[in-house]
């Protein structure tokens, strides 16, 4: 792992002054490749689904290991879509010119070597190494032993992209050491990795932060709530409650918990807890009033992140409530308002503690291709370096540049 380290340092800073063309074609190329490889793909893939079934795995971590047609091409899309991005290496974020006659300026710069460690999730492998590509750096990849297959073949063209556009394959590093003693390893590869970003749940989160001695981004963990206020257009909350919970439920930018305000309780609890047939609701001694069939929510479920078709469900009294519950609860990724009311969009916003605040939309477009930046590399949920969904622009640092004509300081 030390060796793979070493060699990803190195073509680190080849990667670092290439030029954007070079980087870019290696991602076209690698993207082709994985078009062209779409059948070896698929059979690796079905050798980890194969495993992971005999293992007892559930029903998520199954549908975020496997790979189809579809999914592999839109990871060769994600690629193509990176490399037309707009280059952040060399960018001047900012400048001035001091009275002496210097001239100063803020220019992004590459991080270096940035670590993923991620879980089941194949598509990471291309989504992650793309964008630390494009932005400069290498990457070294470690992903679980549930994947590894899947993740060999996709890595396999990542690097033979590289070789096809003259850079070193060394830039895409693929730990194969997937035991929990290897994954300390490599949270602990100081003077080697720059940054390093975990794609998973709460266990990794937990995980990297007793052991990582290397700086770290912590990644989504995402118990997301949707607040339906008074002032609510209960047919949008409707459509908006049943987008964030149910259109992809694995994902941590999926709604886990609904907030509804008491004064339209009465009308909306019914209609929503019909519309989300198939979702399991728990819920608070006020919403269990008006729907008597469903479970009761317990301080753990609201602080979940289930990740599946079960949503908890509280009533409150005012907006102030409202506030107080989701700060109480959610993990700082993504929280949504369903109101017509400006001031109480406004009071939320400005007092959810969250990577993302979203008015009258589901939190499904917390993403970073729905939002803009291409793809993303990941959710960040802390407040420094980096705050919500992770592009281009966040996997850089910023250099200071001094130009002068021979100044010396009195």
């Amino acid at each position: 792992m030390v060796e793979l380290g070493r060699a990803a340092v190195a073509a680190g800073r080849v990667v670092a002054r290439s030029s954007s063309a070079a980087r870019d074609d290696a991602l076209r190329f690698a993207a082709d490749l994985l078009e062209e490889r779409a059948d070896a793909v698929l059979a690796a893939n079905d050798t980890d689904l194969a495993r992971a079934t005999e293992a007892g795995a559930d029903a998520t971590s199954l549908d975020r290991l496997r790979l189809d047609a579809a999914r592999i091409t839109g990871m060769a899309a994600g690629l193509r879509d990176v490399a037309g991005l707009a280059d952040p290496v060399g960018e001047v974020v900012d400048g001035w010119v001091r009275p002496n006659g210097l001239r100063v300026e803020r220019v992004r710069i590459p991080l270096g070597v940035i670590g993923i460690i991620y879980e089941n999730r194949p598509n990471v492998t291309s989504d992650a190494a793309g964008l630390c590509l494009k932005s400069g750096n290498a990457v070294l990849l470690r992903g679980s032993s549930s994947a590894i297959t899947t993740n060999r073949a996709v890595a396999a063209a990542l690097r033979d992209g590289l070789a096809k556009a003259g850079l070193p394959t060394a830039a895409v590093g693929l730990v194969t050491d997937t035991t929990r003693e290897g994954a300390v390893a490599f949270m602990q590869l100081t003077g080697i990795i720059d940054c390093l970003i975990p794609r998973g749940g709460a266990s990794l989160v937990a995980s990297i932060q007793e052991h990582a001695t290397v700086p770290y981004v912590v990644d989504g963990i995402g118990n997301c709530h949707v607040y339906v206020d008074a002032a609510a257009d209960l047919d949008m909350a409707e459509s908006i409650v049943v987008n964030a919970k149910t259109q992809r439920p694995g994902v941590c930018n999926a709604a886990e918990s609904l907030v509804v305000h008491r004064d339209v309780a009465a009308e909306f609890l019914p209609r929503i807890a019909a519309a989300l047939g198939g979702v399991t609701l728990l819920g608070d001694e006020a919403t269990r009033a008006v729907l008597p069939g469903i479970g009761s929510a317990t301080e753990e479920d609201f602080a979940a992140e289930f990740l599946g078709p079960v949503l908890s469900v509280a009533t409150v009294d005012d907006l102030d409530a409202a506030i107080d519950h989701v700060s109480r609860y959610g993990s700082g990724h993504s929280e949504a308002i369903v109101t017509r009311d400006i001031g109480a969009a406004g009071r939320f916003t400005a007092e959810i503690d969250a990577a993302a605040v979203v008015v009258n939309a589901s939190t499904r477009f917390v993403d970073g291709a729905e939002l803009g930046l291409g793809a993303e590399i990941g959710i960040s949920t802390q407040k420094l370096h980096a705050r919500g969904p992770m592009g281009l622009r966040e996997l850089t640092s910023v250099r200071f540049v001094v130009t002068g004509t021979g100044q010396v300081r009195t």
